[in-house]
């Protein structure tokens, strides 16, 4: 499948910006899943001081907000090839070793629950496994917007009962720890049956499973990715793999203001 995407970031300040940086991960890479036709980033109120891969495999781009902005805006557009793997993208790659996505983060720490919900999945092998994990995440954590936000915990959504892709990615990552099988948060773009509009990018999980490597989980969705998803980074949970992340000294409250559309 050929998707188009066009997604830009606007953030306002209340007063000129002395000093910021901010790290983007909004550049997909090349995997199984996906071919990458052509990718353009476009920065408003802000310059690039670096272009990395880091740690993770991730395509970053440090920019330093330009000294007395009052706004800043980030755009991405391209084209993207996309190829059903039924959600496996093979083996491991990187520079830190499987071990490292079995360490619990402040995200993704495990509690009892988590630990009852994890041993409740039962299946013939991981993979059984892990797709009833993801069944009974769902069903223990309707999709609901508005309750949860970047620093809500694995724990604290499934206490609550409700929460979002973040939060359910969260949930079932910390689950698979528990079992003993390395997980990771990836941040990505769903193209939707729907509307082409979206108010936020996506995000899923993925798991390493003897004999296939990563695979992915779409909690939210009960699927594992197919030709819709284009995957952009991956971390040990959001913090690590967000599409911005940065600071900013001395430029008061700001707003963002997000606009998404994904097309076939």
């Amino acid at each position: 499948m050929l998707l188009k995407i066009h997604h830009r970031t606007h953030y306002r300040f209340d007063r000129p910006v002395p000093y910021g940086l901010q790290r983007l991960r909004l550049i997909p890479k090349e995997n199984a899943a996906q071919h990458i036709l052509n990718w353009q980033t476009d920065i408003s109120g802000g310059t690039v001081q670096a272009d990395y891969i880091d740690y993770h495999n991730n395509h970053i781009l440090l920019v330093r907000i330009d000294e007395g902005a009052e706004e800043i805006t980030v755009q991405c557009k391209g084209e993207v090839e996309t190829f059903d793997t039924a959600g496996v993208l093979g083996r491991h790659g990187g520079h830190v070793p499987l071990w490292y996505f079995l360490r619990s983060t402040p995200l993704t720490e495990s509690s009892r629950e988590i630990q009852a919900l994890a041993k409740s999945a039962e299946g013939d092998d991981q993979l059984a496994t892990l797709h009833a994990l993801s069944t009974k995440i769902l069903e223990s954590v309707r999709y609901d917007i508005g309750h949860t936000d970047a620093a809500t915990t694995a724990d604290a959504a499934l206490a609550a009962g409700h929460g979002v892709c973040q939060d359910h990615a969260h949930i079932f990552i910390a689950a698979a720890r528990v079992l003993g099988i390395p997980a990771r948060y990836v941040s990505g773009y769903l193209m939707l049956t729907d509307r082409i509009e979206q108010e936020a990018s996506h995000a899923w999980a993925e798991a390493h499973i003897d004999g296939l490597g990563w695979v992915g989980f779409d909690v939210s969705n009960g699927i594992s990715p197919d030709t819709r998803y284009v995957r952009i980074a991956t971390g040990s949970d959001y913090a690590g793999a967000a599409p911005i992340s940065g600071i900013s000294f001395g430029g008061g409250e700001q707003s963002m203001v997000v606009s998404l559309a994904v097309e076939q």
